[in-house]
């Protein structure tokens, strides 16, 4: 479970935004954060992976306060993060390589982490992904798509069980944009991922996530929530369900 109490977060110098902010998600469940450009989508992101400070307040996951970056956390950003100089078969491996270096120290691996098939868990990825024709193609070779398939396979092949994606699809066409998100709901349904997605798109909020968190321009002092059980349905964005819901989110974003 992903706790936040009484969350306190302010930039240098800035207004705080952030401030006394309660919100939990519970194992399992797939979030969209929605809300308009500097309300808050990506700082809290960053919290929850660990790359921010909380400046009152705690972050607790799975039952620990989070301090630092937490190795069974994935996160995805929207510009890929991929090293130019690697194929993507190295790009994949990059983690897996990492963690091997460390070993299973609890900080940079998981201390239960089995790496002794990690040519397997690379090799998985990589077919579930329809990406072993390109294994050998550096990232400038790669669509938009293929890029974003290879920074998902990286992070899937460490075995998160809680995957944050930073506005991942915002920079691709309308059918690979929908493709992904498909894919998305597929991996997180199989692996029992808890999801967190950052968008600034009604559309894809009212798609990816069950339950949508509505940040507004900050402070956010109070977490609003709109469930969504459609989600969960293949063919949700056809209903009229769908249709509703963007109305209803882009009313409350107005």
């Amino acid at each position: 479970m992903v706790q936040l109490t009484n969350l306190t977060f302010a930039y240098h110098h800035a207004a705080p935004v952030f401030a006394n902010f309660d919100w939990q998600a519970a194992d399992g469940e797939a979030w969209a954060v929605l809300g308009p450009s500097g309300c808050g989508k990506s700082t809290l992101l960053y919290l929850l992976a660990g790359l921010r400070q909380a400046t009152g307040g705690k972050i607790e996951i799975g039952g620990e306060i989070l301090r630092q970056p937490r190795p069974r956390t994935g996160l995805i950003l929207q510009d890929y993060g991929l090293l130019p100089w690697m194929t993507a078969v190295a790009n994949i491996n990059l983690g897996l390589e990492i963690r091997r270096f460390y070993g299973p120290d609890g900080k940079h691996a998981p201390d239960d982490d089995d790496l002794a098939d990690h040519a397997g868990r690379v090799a998985y990825w990589m077919e579930r992904l329809r990406l072993t024709p390109h294994a050998d193609k550096y990232p400038a070779q790669l669509s938009g798509g293929q890029r974003q398939r290879v920074a998902i396979a990286r992070t899937l092949a460490l075995n998160p069980d809680l995957l944050l994606m930073d506005e991942p699809f915002s920079s691709l066409d309308a059918p690979t944009r929908e493709s992904l998100q498909k894919l998305t709901l597929d991996l997180r349904r199989e692996q029992r991922l808890t999801t967190v997605i950052v968008t600034h798109s009604i559309e894809e909020a009212a798609v990816l996530g069950k339950k949508i968190l509505l940040l507004k321009q900050p402070p956010n002092e109070t977490a609003v929530v709109i469930p969504n059980p459609g989600a969960a349905d293949p063919d949700f964005r056809q209903q009229p369900e769908y249709f509703a819901l963007c109305g209803r989110l882009r009313e409350m974003m107005a």
